[in-house]
């Protein structure tokens, strides 16, 4: 998963090589996103038609020729065209969450879906730190041609290791789309859940996409290097992953969103008033990616408790209308960046952030 980010750090670098604005460059984690929704709906509900070992295998190696499309990208429109691919079969990693709880015992979903998670994000915060760092060295081209390696390399392993996972109750594919829309219908946690996530990750990506361009504004003057540094600064939300899962099988999910909630609000509120000083940046970073994280895992505690048989699908519903909130972050709040800079971001996040207190407000208080 930390393949759709690691353009994040290197937006500024990129935009200069094709010689586009920065709401332009803005396009490039636009269209991962969207793609790492289509992929999603297109993908995810797999895992619930077909064995989940191929699946997974096939979708790494697509992955692989998707990184090296975008290393080798002779122009800008290209580049955003395998940042749809990357995105598309990225998605491969939500195929794998919702088979966390399926092998925990009783009561432990929650645990193992932050356990899962806490990889999941050390590996998109690090993602980030690694792709500035060899974009400084080697420019931004090298970040996508190492990580084709690297994601092609994991395909033998995770066939030498990956049992075979056949689907929990087989089902055809066509049934398995048609079946989405009756989960919204039926399971309005599902449609909480996914307008608090679809509101939170707005507002959360719309700082990581123009943290680069703030650090490498007259104000800073800092290249990708930095920008991607603030993956390290930002691990601490990985960290807290686990414990909040374990809370959330102890409290209940509803709980942890309430708090997770309070912290992102909190990270963004730093943001605004000291982000301008490097403390500040990195004491809102911390707060805000705890807050994400734990919404994320409050947010799948809560979905994935609702139909053993049918979480691929569910999964698949919530991140779709999850990622979607992502591409609207990315693309307005770059729009925001050229007109009101910093303070435009700041005050962009903190309304998506007031309309997810009241979609949370308003929900199913007994999950």
């Amino acid at each position: 998963m930390a393949t759709i980010y690691y353009n994040q750090p290197l937006l500024l670098e990129i935009s200069r090589t094709f010689r586009v604005s920065p709401a332009a460059g803005g396009a490039i984690p636009v269209a991962t996103q969207l793609g790492f929704a289509a992929g999603i709906l297109l993908f995810v509900p797999l895992g619930d038609v077909t064995e989940r070992r191929k699946l997974i295998l096939r979708l790494f190696a697509a992955v692989s020729l998707a990184l090296a499309a975008a290393g080798l990208a002779p122009s800008f429109w290209v580049l955003v065209a395998a940042s749809v691919a990357i995105g598309m079969t990225a998605s491969v990693t939500h195929i794998m969450v919702p088979i966390a709880p399926e092998l925990a015992g009783p009561g432990e979903g929650g645990r193992a879906i932050g356990a899962v998670m806490s990889g999941l994000l050390l590996g998109i915060l690090l993602g980030r730190t690694v792709s500035g760092a060899i974009a400084e060295a080697f420019g931004w081209r090298a970040v996508f041609l190492l990580a084709a390696v690297s994601t092609g390399a994991f395909v033998p392993l995770l066939a030498w290791r990956m049992p075979v996972l056949p689907p929990p109750r087989p089902l055809p594919y066509a049934e398995a789309l048609r079946s989405l829309w009756d989960l919204i219908r039926q399971q309005p946690v599902l449609r909480e859940a996914s307008a608090v996530g679809f509101l939170v990750f707005a507002a959360f990506i719309s700082f990581w996409t123009n943290l680069t361009f703030f650090l490498g504004s007259p104000h800073y003057r800092l290249g990708a290097g930095v920008a991607g540094g603030f993956g390290l600064v930002g691990a601490a939300g990985a960290l807290v992953a686990s414990p909040v899962g374990r809370l959330a099988d102890r409290r209940g999910a509803r709980f942890t969103l309430t708090l997770a909630l309070g912290f992102v609000t909190a990270g963004y509120v730093l943001l605004w008033v000291f982000g301008y000083r490097i403390a500040g940046l990195i004491a809102g970073v911390v707060v805000l990616d705890i807050g994400q994280q734990s919404m994320q895992v409050s947010n799948q505690t809560r979905i994935f408790s609702l139909s053993r048989a049918a979480r691929s699908r569910i999964n698949t519903v919530y991140m779709i209308v999850f990622f979607l909130g992502g591409a609207l972050g990315s693309a307005l709040s770059a729009l925001a960046w050229s007109r009101w800079q910093w303070s435009g971001v700041c005050g962009w996040g903190l309304a998506m952030l007031a309309l997810a207190w009241v979609c949370h407000g308003l929900g199913t208080a007994s999950q």
